[in-house]
Protein backbone atom coordinates (compact mmCIF):
# COMPACT_ATOMS: atom_id res chain seq x y z
CA UNK A 1 0.00 0.00 0.00
CA UNK A 2 1.33 3.46 -1.03
CA UNK A 3 0.56 4.85 1.91
CA UNK A 4 3.25 2.33 3.91
CA UNK A 5 5.88 4.36 2.89
CA UNK A 6 5.56 6.48 5.43
CA UNK A 7 6.12 3.85 8.35
CA UNK A 8 9.50 2.03 7.62
CA UNK A 9 8.72 -0.89 10.10
CA UNK A 10 6.54 -2.03 7.60
CA UNK A 11 9.09 -2.39 4.99
CA UNK A 12 12.07 -3.04 7.41
CA UNK A 13 14.94 -5.78 5.51
CA UNK A 14 15.79 -7.66 8.21
CA UNK A 15 19.14 -10.09 7.65
CA UNK A 16 17.55 -13.33 8.42
CA UNK A 17 15.99 -13.24 4.43
CA UNK A 18 16.95 -9.62 3.39
CA UNK A 19 14.94 -8.71 0.22
CA UNK A 20 16.87 -6.86 -2.38
CA UNK A 21 14.08 -4.74 -3.95
CA UNK A 22 11.28 -3.46 -2.40
CA UNK A 23 8.13 -1.79 -4.59
CA UNK A 24 5.86 0.54 -3.69
CA UNK A 25 2.65 1.05 -6.06
CA UNK A 26 1.08 4.67 -5.21
CA UNK A 27 -1.25 7.62 -5.22
CA UNK A 28 0.74 10.19 -3.76
CA UNK A 29 -0.77 13.34 -4.76
CA UNK A 30 1.34 16.19 -6.39
CA UNK A 31 0.77 18.50 -3.45
CA UNK A 32 3.22 15.62 -1.37
CA UNK A 33 5.54 14.76 -3.87
CA UNK A 34 8.40 15.94 -1.92
CA UNK A 35 7.41 13.45 1.01
CA UNK A 36 6.92 11.23 -1.66
CA UNK A 37 10.33 11.07 -3.42
CA UNK A 38 11.92 11.74 0.08
CA UNK A 39 10.33 8.54 1.90
CA UNK A 40 10.96 6.31 -1.54
CA UNK A 41 14.75 7.31 -0.87
CA UNK A 42 15.03 6.66 2.74
CA UNK A 43 13.65 3.18 2.01
CA UNK A 44 16.50 2.22 -0.21
CA UNK A 45 18.93 3.86 1.81
CA UNK A 46 17.74 2.32 5.17
CA UNK A 47 16.92 -1.03 4.03
CA UNK A 48 20.29 -1.40 1.59
CA UNK A 49 17.71 -2.61 -0.92
CA UNK A 50 16.67 -0.70 -3.99
CA UNK A 51 14.05 0.37 -4.29
CA UNK A 52 11.26 0.53 -7.08
CA UNK A 53 7.90 3.20 -6.66
CA UNK A 54 5.36 3.38 -8.98
CA UNK A 55 2.97 6.50 -8.66
CA UNK A 56 0.39 7.93 -10.60
CA UNK A 57 0.09 10.49 -12.97
CA UNK A 58 -2.92 12.99 -14.04
CA UNK A 59 -5.94 14.27 -12.38
CA UNK A 60 -8.17 12.27 -10.93
CA UNK A 61 -12.55 12.37 -10.53
CA UNK A 62 -12.22 14.67 -7.44
CA UNK A 63 -9.66 16.93 -9.12
CA UNK A 64 -6.25 15.85 -7.09
CA UNK A 65 -3.25 15.90 -9.29
CA UNK A 66 -0.89 13.32 -9.51
CA UNK A 67 2.54 14.08 -10.54
CA UNK A 68 3.83 10.51 -10.96
CA UNK A 69 7.29 10.48 -9.77
CA UNK A 70 7.77 7.01 -10.33
CA UNK A 71 11.25 6.09 -10.08
CA UNK A 72 14.10 3.62 -9.43
CA UNK A 73 16.88 3.90 -6.83
CA UNK A 74 19.89 1.59 -5.91
CA UNK A 75 20.93 0.79 -2.46
CA UNK A 76 23.12 3.73 -2.02
CA UNK A 77 20.08 5.94 -2.78
CA UNK A 78 20.78 7.08 -5.98
CA UNK A 79 17.88 7.55 -8.99
CA UNK A 80 18.41 4.88 -11.63
CA UNK A 81 15.46 5.93 -13.34
CA UNK A 82 13.40 8.77 -13.00
CA UNK A 83 10.02 8.99 -15.27
CA UNK A 84 8.84 12.39 -13.61
CA UNK A 85 5.42 12.87 -15.07
CA UNK A 86 5.79 10.46 -17.85
CA UNK A 87 3.70 7.73 -18.43
CA UNK A 88 5.41 4.44 -20.28
CA UNK A 89 7.61 1.55 -19.58
CA UNK A 90 10.71 2.13 -18.21
CA UNK A 91 13.40 -0.92 -18.02
CA UNK A 92 16.85 -1.11 -16.29
CA UNK A 93 18.91 -4.22 -15.60
CA UNK A 94 19.83 -4.31 -11.64
CA UNK A 95 23.08 -6.17 -10.91
CA UNK A 96 22.95 -8.36 -8.16
CA UNK A 97 26.54 -8.57 -7.77
CA UNK A 98 26.78 -4.49 -7.36
CA UNK A 99 24.25 -4.98 -4.43
CA UNK A 100 26.05 -7.49 -3.23
CA UNK A 101 29.81 -5.80 -3.16
CA UNK A 102 27.80 -2.90 -1.57
CA UNK A 103 26.11 -4.94 1.11
CA UNK A 104 29.40 -6.63 2.05
CA UNK A 105 31.42 -2.99 1.95
CA UNK A 106 28.40 -1.84 4.28
CA UNK A 107 27.13 -4.42 6.22
CA UNK A 108 24.18 -2.17 7.71
CA UNK A 109 21.31 -5.18 7.84
CA UNK A 110 23.64 -7.04 10.07
CA UNK A 111 23.69 -4.25 12.73
CA UNK A 112 19.75 -3.91 13.20
CA UNK A 113 17.55 -5.26 15.62
CA UNK A 114 15.14 -8.16 14.99
CA UNK A 115 12.13 -8.22 15.83
CA UNK A 116 8.16 -9.28 15.50
CA UNK A 117 5.06 -7.47 14.58
CA UNK A 118 2.56 -8.51 16.66
CA UNK A 119 -1.43 -8.16 15.04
Amino acid sequence: MCYDLRFPVWSRNQPVAPYDLVLYVANWPAVRRTAWMTLLRARAIENVACALGVNRIGRDALGHDYAGDSALLDARGNYVVEAHDQAGLFTHTLRRDELEDFRAKFAALNDGDTFELIG
